[in-house]
């Protein structure tokens, strides 16, 4: 028999890995972030964590149903998405309150665009910020770590952003939360949500999506990079008003938004130029909103503005057709 010729478009080369596969290996990065979490908050963080999961595993399959599409939640981005979900919540968040952010999370921030692929922002953080929108007192409602076997009670407490914000707009200075502590906002001890305490836990899963080759560094670097530049130029000009960038980098969701929201896949520009663009206007804007907005914290608002912007930094950052110009010469 005459062998048969196959034509098909680019790509042609296949690296092997499968959607299981990455969100099998983003999960695995955020088990340092997650037990963070628990150590910290306890038993409440670890009901949160499967709450969140369990809605968004459940809201996927009933959705998938009723549309009549194939249910997915074997590949794992619904468990993913529930995550992530979590890790954007305040540890005293009711159950209520992660259930429906399960649910918004799936069906508004997914489903209804058509399923994972086609979400143009990321699903996570448009639960986060709608129900921060609607229930701002339950979203801001934070409380102070008490490491398990520590016997201390759990008392509210401000996050180091929203007492550098309350300071400066009462007093037209910097707290002393904004200056000393910073070894702590590395290790985890502070007041935030669950996924955001500990810059060194979140360092280590993403040096492992580095190495797994899950993400690139052209958003993660460009994304802190220009945080730090941007809030660096404000804090030289003067610095008993604007805080250092060592403390917008270890405070907040910088470290998690760089590494695991503004790297989304699906939601961000897919060229390397892009991919930096994308990476420096979303610290551009976290810090404009961190020094002069209404809210203390910028990175989730910051990513869903670059996720709207994506298709025009892909149309802006389309590379040129091979032999198009010689065509023209």
């Amino acid at each position: 028999m005459e062998k048969q010729l196959y034509l098909s478009s680019s790509p042609h080369i296949h690296a092997g890995e499968t959607t299981e596969k990455i969100m099998r290996a983003v999960i695995y990065s955020l088990l340092p972030a997650c037990g963070v979490a628990i150590y910290f908050f306890g038993h409440q963080a670890l009901l949160i964590l499967l709450l969140c999961v369990v809605g968004c595993v459940v809201a996927e399959a009933v959705c998938q149903k009723m549309m009549h599409r194939p249910v997915t939640i074997a590949d794992g981005s619904a468990a993913l998405t529930g995550i992530l979900l979590a890790l954007n919540l305040p540890p005293s968040s009711p159950w209520w309150l992660a259930v429906l952010g399960a649910v918004i999370a799936i069906v508004v921030g997914k489903q209804v665009y058509g399923g994972l692929g086609y979400n143009p922002f990321n699903p996570a953080l448009v639960a986060r910020v709608v129900l921060l929108i609607s229930f701002p007192v339950q979203m801001t409602a934070w409380t102070s770590p008490s490491p398990l076997g520590s016997n201390v009670d759990v008392v509210t407490a401000a996050t180091p952003l929203g007492e550098m914000k309350t300071a400066v707009m009462l007093t037209g200075e910097l707290p002393l939360a904004a200056k000393q502590g910073f070894s702590d906002y590395f290790l985890g001890n502070m007041a935030g949500s669950l996924g955001e305490i500990s810059a060194l836990a979140l360092l280590l899963g993403g040096i492992y999506l580095l190495w797994r080759r899950i993400i690139t560094w052209h958003v993660p670097a460009s994304f802190i990079g220009s945080t730090v530049i941007f809030s660096g130029i404000f804090w030289l000009v003067d610095s008993s008003r604007y805080p250092s960038p060592l403390f917008h980098l270890l405070t907040g969701g910088l470290i998690l938004g760089a590494l695991y929201m503004a790297t989304d896949m699906v939601t961000g520009p897919i060229t390397p130029k892009g991919l930096i663009v994308f990476g420096i206007g979303c610290g551009v804007i976290t810090v404009l909103i961190r020094l002069f907005g209404g809210y203390p914290e910028g990175v989730s608002f910051a990513i869903l503005l670059m996720n709207a912007a994506t298709p025009l930094i892909d149309r802006l950052t389309r590379p040129q057709k091979y032999g198009l110009a010689s065509a023209r010469r």
